[in-house]
């Protein structure tokens, strides 16, 4: 029984750890203009994986979508594929965890079965909340680093933006770490599905030949279960 509830409350979290990585891949808002050293503060810029967006304070934005993938830069390529294959490894050991689950019966399926499949997800589902995890601290990274080199540029004033995290960020790492502590969960369910094993052993109690003058002339052979 609690290897169902652990193995169910993982399931829910990989749902929306999925669901949350997947949705800050979308979104366009990774990186965000500091408007507060800005003179002109009713139009801002920001930017994603896929857009670079121009935003005003009336609520008009005006998106253009990156044309050229030779000409980005090595890490953002690199944040791109750690997503895509998050996303990709999470939905497969989502997919993997619902023929796992232990309250839903299908045909004849042996609880070893279930036990491996619940495994394989867990490990899968791990490696993607690892991926989400590295993908948005490299773009965070990248972010710190170019906003203390235009900080610090030219004697500590300059006229160029400087950004900073945008919600995709925390949308992100908050998506890979439920995405991996339901891997955790999933695991730790696995150990519980296991049958066990009911191992029998045959103990052979020798009784002496006379015991207070009373004579035994079988051997006495107990079989204790474990």
């Amino acid at each position: 029984m609690a290897a169902s509830m652990i193995q169910l409350i993982g399931f829910m979290l990989s749902v929306l750890g999925e669901f949350l990585i997947s949705s800050a891949t979308a979104m366009d808002m990774w990186s965000l203009e500091d408007r507060s050293t800005s003179l002109v503060t009713n139009i801002y810029t920001y930017s994603g994986l896929w857009y670079s967006c121009v935003g005003t304070s009336y609520g008009t934005t005006q998106c253009r979508p990156y044309f050229t993938i030779l000409g980005l830069p090595a890490l953002l390529q690199a944040v791109r594929a750690l997503m895509i294959v998050g996303i990709i490894l999470g939905a497969i050991g989502f997919l993997i965890a619902i023929f796992a689950l232990k309250c839903l019966k299908m045909g004849n399926m042996e609880d070893n079965m279930k036990a491996t499949m619940t495994l394989t997800s867990g490990i899968m589902l791990l490696v993607a909340g690892v991926c989400g995890i590295a993908g948005v601290s490299a773009f965070a990274n990248l972010i710190v680093q170019s906003f203390r080199f235009t900080t610090y540029a030219d004697g500590g004033f300059t006229m160029a933006p400087r950004y900073t995290f945008g919600p995709a960020l925390f949308v992100g790492w908050i998506g890979a770490a439920i995405l991996f502590i339901g891997g955790v969960m999933m695991c730790v369910a696995c150990r519980g599905m296991v049958p066990e094993k009911h191992q029998r052993m045959t103990v052979a109690l020798l009784l002496p030949r006379n015991i207070h003058g009373m004579e035994v002339s079988s051997t006495l052979q107990d079989k204790v279960t474990l």
